[in-house]
C-alpha cells in the first residue's frame, strides 16, 4: 500500500516544491546580482553578457550547474528562515 501524504524525506525537497527554476533565478539575481553569482560560480552565463533568459537556457540543459544554483537557493532560504525566528 502506497502512502500518499508522506512527509518529505529530505527537507530540501520541501523548499523546492512548486518552485520553478525561473523563480529561483529571480530570487538569486535580486539577492546577489549577476556579479556576485559570477564570483560564486564559474559559469559563463553569469559572467559574459548575463541575462535571465541565457541563464535559464543554460541551467535547464546543464544539471551540475542547476544543482549548484538550487543549492545556493536552498541555503539562502534556510538562512533567512533562521534569522527570522
Amino acid at each position: 500500500m502506497k502512502i500518499l501524504n508522506k512527509e518529505p524525506e529530505n527537507r530540501n525537497d520541501d523548499i523546492l516544491h512548486w518552485v520553478t527554476l525561473a523563480m529561483i533565478l529571480d530570487y538569486l539575481i535580486e539577492e546577489y546580482g549577476f556579479e556576485k553569482l559570477s564570483e560564486l560560480f564559474n559559469i559563463n552565463c553569469f559572467k559574459n553578457n548575463p541575462s535571465k533568459d541565457s541563464s535559464l537556457k543554460f541551467l535547464r540543459k546543464t544539471q551540475w550547474a542547476r544543482l549548484q544554483v538550487q543549492g545556493l537557493y536552498v541555503k539562502s532560504v534556510l538562512n533567512k528562515r533562521k534569522t527570522k525566528k
